[in-house]
């Protein structure tokens, strides 16, 4: 069975999606489209900005979605049997699955970004990635330690993100250097994302998903949250408003994805990390047979 897997936050690059502009008349009706919808020519900023443009809030997410759904949709042969997203990249999956329009997806992208930089301002918050070190140990430091800290992203065995405030994100790296992490470091990002300091941004997510129409996709998506096959759109929704304050169980979706069937991974947006993870957690669970491929 073939899978199809979509990245996140921080893939983005300087001309991402201008050959597929160029070369695909598609690819040009989606990218005006969406330029009209969020009311800025985002791909100018995708085609020819600095990467300190594309880190702009209103461009980040809005950008990894674009590239990611619209290099699935001029794709001949995508007939995924099963798709997932890290993160951001749960709302590519179930736009390229059917279970959301491209334009309705667009709109929910972006007032998800602007609804976490909002909650990102209210607290200074950040996160870190831990690697080295297994998934007990960091929960067990982040319990013990005061204030705001949860484990945030379960990338891949030995690297897993913690998120919250930053005075106890200083105090977890520290702690986890000391119990034996090859590296803990801070991450630049704005703010603790899937960490309970995303609350008002899950508040206001969750009103303009509740008045958006979803379907019942073509395949099962799985979702961060719960990690295995959903096809409810009432279940997928609610994942998807519960994906800010929780854990991106990444590790475990792919385990369940190749327990029911996945013999073919292909990474479809910018970048390249989800390959990277993919090919850690198959080493890792002695799988054989497993392909992993990229689009981008």
């Amino acid at each position: 069975m073939k899978a199809y897997v979509f990245p996140g936050q921080g893939a983005q690059f300087s001309g991402m999606g201008k050959e597929l502009y160029e070369s695909s008349a598609v690819a040009r009706q989606m990218f005006d489209s969406a330029d009209e919808i969020l009311g800025f020519k985002i791909t100018d900023i995708m085609f020819a900005g600095s990467d300190d443009d594309l880190r702009q809030t209103k461009v980040t997410q809005p950008a990894v979605f674009l590239h990611s759904v619209i290099l699935a949709r001029t794709m001949a042969d995508f007939k995924p049997d099963m798709t997932a997203g890290h993160s951001l990249g749960e709302f590519s999956a179930l736009v390229a699955a059917g279970a959301l329009s491209f334009e309705d997806g667009l709109k929910l992208v972006s007032k998800r970004a602007m609804a976490m930089q909002k909650a990102c301002e209210k607290q200074p918050s950040t996160m870190a990635a831990v690697l080295g070190l297994d998934d007990a140990t960091i929960e067990k430091i982040c319990a013990e330690i005061e204030g705001v800290i949860v484990p945030a992203n379960y990338n891949c065995p030995g690297q897993l993100v913690i998120s919250g405030e930053v005075s106890a994100i200083d105090k977890a790296v520290e702690l986890m250097t000391e119990a034996g992490a090859k590296r803990a470091i801070k991450l630049a990002v704005g703010g603790a994302f899937h960490s309970p300091l995303m609350e008002p941004a899950k508040v206001e997510l969750a009103a303009a998903i509740e008045a958006t129409p979803f379907s019942k996709p073509i395949c099962p998506v799985y979702q961060n949250v719960s990690t295995i096959a959903e096809t409810d759109p009432d279940v997928i929704k609610a994942n998807l408003v519960k994906q800010l304050t929780s854990p991106v169980k990444w590790t475990q979706c792919v385990r369940n994805m190749i327990k029911d069937g996945a013999v073919s991974f292909t990474e479809v947006g910018p970048g390249t990390a989800l390959q990277g993870m993919l090919k850690k957690i198959v080493k890792a669970d002695a799988v054989e047979g497993v392909e992993i491929f990229g689009i981008n």
